[in-house]
């Protein structure tokens, strides 16, 4: 059994995915929030809406690895990010994914992040973002289990 430690299972990753900015297509946000609670089969996943403002992600989230979706990220292939997911598992430390909003990651963030990831050199809606990303996370889940998912 899983030793309890700060109120969490020790060893057990969490994702956060947040995103900037109020989703205007309700639709695509189900897409996303579909693919997240398919990952929480394997992980506890949640998504929100933050204020930068109002929320700092290194002070709510001092010891999670923080990754920040940016054009000018790091491009990363599915495998790639899987290796990512299980890195995580590995070191039992939660993932935090921040998408900015309309004019991008606030000021500094970047500079902050533990890395920078490029969904692709193509320019999306963000919630279109967001749903490729929970996809990503639940690609990434399901290939480490071995799940038919991903074929």
């Amino acid at each position: 059994m899983a030793q309890r430690q700060n109120g969490r299972d020790s060893g057990r990753v969490k994702i956060y995915l947040y995103f900037i900015g109020k989703p205007k297509d309700p639709h695509i946000n189900a897409v996303a929030e579909d693919f997240l609670g398919r990952a929480g089969r394997y992980a506890p996943a949640e998504m929100r809406e933050i204020r930068p403002g109002r929320m700092d992600l290194w002070e709510r989230h001092p010891s999670a690895r923080k990754i920040l979706l940016d054009p000018a990220g790091r491009a990363m292939d599915s495998a790639a990010f899987c290796k990512l997911i299980s890195r995580g598992e590995m070191e039992g430390r939660d993932l935090v994914f921040a998408i900015g909003g309309h004019d991008g990651l606030p000021a500094g963030w970047a500079a902050r992040a533990d890395l920078l990831i490029s969904l692709s050199p193509m320019t999306f809606p963000h919630e279109l973002a967001r749903a490729m990303l929970a996809e990503q996370i639940y690609r990434a889940f399901a290939t480490l289990r071995g799940h038919p998912y991903p074929r």
